[in-house]
C-alpha cells in the first residue's frame, strides 16, 4: 500500500497527503459513475415507466420475507459489487416491490404516477438540496412560497404561512403543538410544569395520528375526546358542544378541536362551518385534517365538501393522495401570518440563521421547521400544477370521486 502510495505521489507532485490519505485525489472514479447512472436510469425507464399502465404486468410479484432475503442478497461487504452486479440488485428491486402505479393496485388512498411530477423527483435527488435558507436552497424556497401562498388561497384565506412536512402526520402534530403553543406560549421555555390539563377534542373517525400525536406532545392520549359521529362518519356538533361543556366542567382547560376532511376508512367530511362556530364560542383553535379531502378544494363542483374551511386556525393537505404528487408531499397550512409559526419552532442558531445576511432573511424560513435538512416536496406539486394548470388538476378530482360512485 506504501508503495502505491508513493508511486501516486511520483506521478502528481501536488498531492496533498494528510494521515496517509491523498486530499487532492479524486474520490471516485467519475466516468464509471456517469455510466452507472445511465444504465440504471434506463432499467428504470423500461422496467416502471414504461410499464406503468401496463395491466398485463402484475401489481405485485410476491414474495415471502425469508425468500426474499434470499433473492436480493442484502448483505453489505468489506469490498463493493461489480457495476453489473448492482444493475441486477436494481432490476430484483423493482421487479420484486409494489407497482403503486399500476391501474390496479388499490391501497392506501394513494395510486398513480403524475410524470411532472417524477421528474421533480428526479431534479431534486440530483441537485440533493436542503430547504432551510435561501443561500443555499434559493430557488426551492421560492417555489415552495409560491406554492404555499396558491394552496391559502384555495382555502379562502387572504394571508397565510406554511411550509411542507414528512407526512399528513407530522403536518397534524405541528398544528396540535402550535394549538398548544398559543393557548399557553410559556410553555416553549417552561415546559409542562404547571399547566392545566389540557383536552383536544377530534371525531371517532379521525386519523390515528392524533393519538400518537398526544402521546409525542406529553398531552396524553386519555385527554383526547373522541366525539361521535353519525352514519355516514362525519362528527356530530352537538355532541362536540356536549364534550367540551364536561371537559370545563372536569376543570380542564379546552384547546384544540381537530376535525377531519376525509377520512381515512370512509371519506367522511365533518360539518366544518358547525364546529367553527362551536370553536368560535368557546376561544378554541380549529384544525381541519384535510390530508385526504383537501385536493377537493381544486374542484368547482366538489369544494362544497369543505364549506367553511376558511375559518380553520390551521390546515393539513397532502397533494400526494388526490392529486398523485409524488410521496412525500405534504403542507400545514396556517391563517396566522404574524409569525407564529416561527415564534413555536425557532431555536435561533446563529451560525446557521444569521441576521446580517445579504439579502432579505425572512426567505430563511428553516425556523419554522423542527427539521434542519428538509426535502423540497413543494417543488414535486409546483411543476406538476405548471404542467397541468388548476383545471387539470380539477379534472383528477373529478374523476377520482366519479370513479368512487360509480
Amino acid at each position: 500500500v506504501d508503495i502505491c502510495k508513493q508511486e501516486m505521489l511520483q506521478k502528481k507532485n501536488n498531492a496533498v497527503l494528510v494521515d496517509g490519505v491523498i486530499l487532492n485525489g479524486p474520490i471516485m472514479d467519475s466516468k464509471a459513475g456517469e455510466k452507472f447512472v445511465e444504465e440504471a436510469c434506463k432499467i428504470i425507464m423500461e422496467e416502471v415507466i414504461q410499464k406503468a399502465d401496463d395491466v398485463t404486468e402484475k401489481v405485485c410479484e410476491w414474495r415471502a420475507p425469508e425468500t426474499l432475503k434470499q433473492i436480493l442478497d442484502l448483505e453489505m461487504r468489506d469490498t463493493g459489487e461489480s457495476h453489473q452486479k448492482l444493475l441486477q440488485l436494481c432490476r430484483d428491486v423493482i421487479q420484486y416491490s409494489v407497482k403503486t402505479s399500476h391501474p390496479r393496485f388499490f391501497n392506501q388512498l394513494y395510486a398513480g404516477m403524475d410524470y411532472y411530477s417524477l421528474v421533480a423527483r428526479f431534479i431534486t435527488e440530483a441537485l440533493n438540496p436542503s430547504v432551510y435558507t435561501y443561500e443555499v436552497s434559493p430557488v426551492f424556497l421560492l417555489v415552495e412560497e409560491a406554492v404555499i401562498k396558491k394552496m391559502t388561497e384555495f382555502i379562502g384565506w387572504e394571508e397565510g404561512d406554511g411550509i411542507f412536512n414528512p407526512g399528513g402526520s407530522v403536518s397534524n402534530m405541528y398544528a396540535m403543538n402550535l394549538a398548544r403553543y398559543k393557548f399557553c406560549p410559556e410553555i416553549k421555555e417552561k415546559g409542562l410544569s404547571g399547566l392545566p390539563r389540557l383536552v383536544l377534542f377530534t371525531s371517532e373517525e379521525c386519523h390515528y395520528s392524533m393519538k400518537k400525536a398526544a402521546s409525542f406532545l406529553g398531552i396524553g392520549t386519555e385527554n383526547v375526546y373522541f366525539i361521535k359521529t353519525d352514519e355516514r362518519g362525519k362528527m356530530i356538533p352537538e355532541e362536540l358542544e356536549k364534550q367540551v361543556q364536561r371537559a370545563r366542567k372536569e376543570g380542564s382547560a379546552p384547546f384544540l378541536v381537530c376535525a377531519t376532511a376525509g377520512t381515512t376508512v370512509l371519506g367522511a367530511f365533518d360539518p366544518l362551518d358547525k364546529i367553527a362556530n362551536i370553536c368560535e364560542k368557546h376561544g378554541l383553535w380549529l384544525h381541519v385534517d384535510a390530508s385526504w379531502g383537501g385536493s377537493a378544494l381544486l374542484s368547482r363542483k366538489h369544494c362544497r365538501l369543505l364549506h367553511g374551511i376558511h375559518r380553520a386556525d390551521s390546515v393539513a393537505w397532502n397533494p400526494h393522495k388526490m392529486l398523485l404528487a409524488g410521496i412525500q408531499c405534504c403542507a400545514l397550512l396556517v391563517k396566522d401570518n404574524s409569525g407564529l409559526l416561527k415564534n413555536c419552532y425557532s431555536a435561533k442558531a446563529a451560525y446557521l440563521f444569521q441576521q446580517d445576511k445579504f439579502y432579505d432573511v425572512s426567505y430563511d424560513t428553516g425556523d419554522k421547521s423542527i427539521q434542519c435538512s428538509r426535502r423540497p416536496d413543494a417543488f414535486k406539486f409546483w411543476l406538476m400544477w405548471k404542467a397541468l394548470g388548476t383545471t387539470g388538476l380539477e379534472e383528477r378530482v373529478n374523476r377520482a370521486l366519479a370513479l368512487a360512485r360509480y
